[in-house]
């Protein structure tokens, strides 16, 4: 027995030994299934499944008294490196050689993550005598591969742009890396091709997501009900671990590891996940912790920002003040934060947020940033010249101290503004909206080494971060002339 390109360990150690059953599962059935059936068509073509793997096949392939499934829609969540891929490969042969499923169609948001599938797929039917013996035909055409075997069994890859076209009831539909799927154009044309199917499964593969995963949150939004036991005949298995975890070479780090590494001790070996558990805490928690994030890979450490929270800060009505307003690309959402040093930290404050689904009245806003500068005793307003532009000219007149924060002086406070959180100086206080902004951040490069806060490519709104790096640029100066001292 192999397990499809995965090594197998010597022996599996009880310590380290990953979960069979998923965290977070769809209420269980008492009906029969065919999973088995799937289970031995692997063993005879020479690929034993994990235990996950094998209690995966049960558990989604239950059938309802007529025959058909009573699963139709099912998500598969799990950590990198777990054996993912070959529980879909083998699940696509199954359906071809055993089930009679005339149509199976899959996509990925790259076409390189289906096609290394497909090459796969064909690798193991030509080695095959008894698949072999089946085989047809291989097409390959610009973004789409296609197997057909001679009884009309077809296995149809499709770049994601145009995965519906000219597709008609496929039995099953087999999306990959879906927490890549920012908008649900291709998942709901896809789905509305199996409207006239006889007996429809769409089957969901990925590992968790951040808040841009249109598809997979709402997917999983519905495997969290029918697991808490509502009438959604969705079926919903997540291998991933509690939130509350921290990360660290302790024994509560690798207990929660279990329920999100369910190959562990099989094929993935302890050392191999230590190797990476100083590396970018997002990455870490989605890739090998399968936990939601705010955003992979974010400008600002979710764990520095939540050490720099307190509730109970709040700004001096007396102190001086500095504010900044930023406007989205799009004009459609605007945030105002104010700061004032603390000694030798800072605070920050989102005083508030605008928004409007056509573009924000920037007479209005202005109306409004005004009140804020009366109640404080504000020293400038920071903005940018690429965003609040209008906002500011309107300012000015009214006898308001205006400075623009662009270019390298930009790149300056944001760096201030890390500086700031990094080192503990910076103190939030734990607003929600604000945190998910600063969350949603994502730095950009300078050619000269430098970095910014990129507005476009976070993705979301992300006024309330950028405004806080224009106040920090301000709030981070030294209150003497002498800021350092050597002794």
């Amino acid at each position: 027995m192999t397990r499809f390109d995965q090594i197998a360990l010597d022996a599996p150690d009880g310590a380290y030994l990953g979960a069979t059953e998923p965290r977070i599962r769809s209420k269980p059935v008492d009906l029969p299934s065919r999973g088995q059936e799937m289970i031995d068509f692997c063993e005879k073509i020479g690929f034993e499944l994990l235990p996950w793997q094998k209690f995966l096949a049960i558990e989604m392939h239950r059938v309802k008294p007529d025959g058909r499934w009573h699963h139709n829609e099912i998500g598969v969540l799990v950590a990198r490196q777990q054996g993912k891929s070959t529980f879909l490969a083998l699940r696509i042969l199954w359906g071809m050689f055993e089930l009679g499923e005339k149509l199976q169609v899959h996509t990925a948001h790259k076409l390189t993550t289906s096609s290394e599938i497909f090459w796969k797929i064909d690798e193991i039917i030509q080695n095959h005598p008894q698949l072999a013996a089946m085989f047809a035909k291989k097409y390959e055409t610009k973004g789409s591969q296609e197997i057909k075997l001679i009884d009309g069994a077809r296995y149809l890859v499709r770049a994601n742009n145009s995965a519906s076209r000219g597709i008609a009831a496929p039995d099953v539909i087999h999306l990959d890396e879906v927490r890549e799927y920012q908008d649900p154009e291709v998942w709901a044309s896809l789905r509305f091709t199996q409207m006239a199917s006889k007996n429809p499964m769409a089957i969901l593969y990925s590992n968790a997501g951040d808040q841009h995963s249109i598809v997979l949150n709402r997917m999983r939004e519905r495997g969290l009900a029918a697991a808490a036991g509502s009438d959604d005949p969705i079926g919903w298995f997540e291998w991933s671990a509690p939130m509350e975890v921290q990360i660290g070479d302790t024994p509560e780090f690798w207990e929660a590891v279990r329920y999100s590494n369910p190959s562990l001790g099989y094929t993935v070996h302890p050392d191999n996940l230590r190797a990476i558990l100083n590396d970018e805490e997002s990455i870490v928690r989605t890739e090998v912790l399968c936990q939601w994030v705010s955003q992979i890979n974010p400008a600002i450490n979710p764990s520095l920002w939540d050490a720099c929270g307190d509730e109970s800060a709040e700004l001096d009505q007396e102190q001086e003040t500095w504010m900044a307003i930023d406007l989205s690309p799009d004009r459609r959402a605007a945030a105002l934060i104010a700061s004032q040093q603390k000694g030798d930290k800072f605070i920050v404050v989102l005083l508030q947020t605008w928004e409007n689904a056509v573009a924000i009245d920037d007479k209005a806003l202005a109306n409004d940033l005004a009140v804020w500068v009366r109640k404080y005793p504000t020293t400038t307003v920071a903005y940018s010249r690429q965003t609040a532009g209008a906002v500011a000219a309107r300012l000015s007149p009214a006898g308001i101290s205006t400075t623009p924060i662009d270019g390298a002086v930009y790149g300056q406070a944001c760096d201030e503004m890390q500086s700031g959180i990094t080192s503990g100086r910076l103190i939030h206080k734990r607003q929600e909206e604000f945190t998910k902004q600063v969350l949603s951040a994502v730095k950009l490069p300078f050619k000269d080494g430098g970095w910014y806060l990129g507005r476009k490519v976070s993705n979301s709104t992300i006024c309330a971060a950028v405004a806080m790096a224009m106040c920090s640029h301000f709030a981070t100066r030294p209150e003497t002339e002498v800021d350092i001292f050597i002794g």
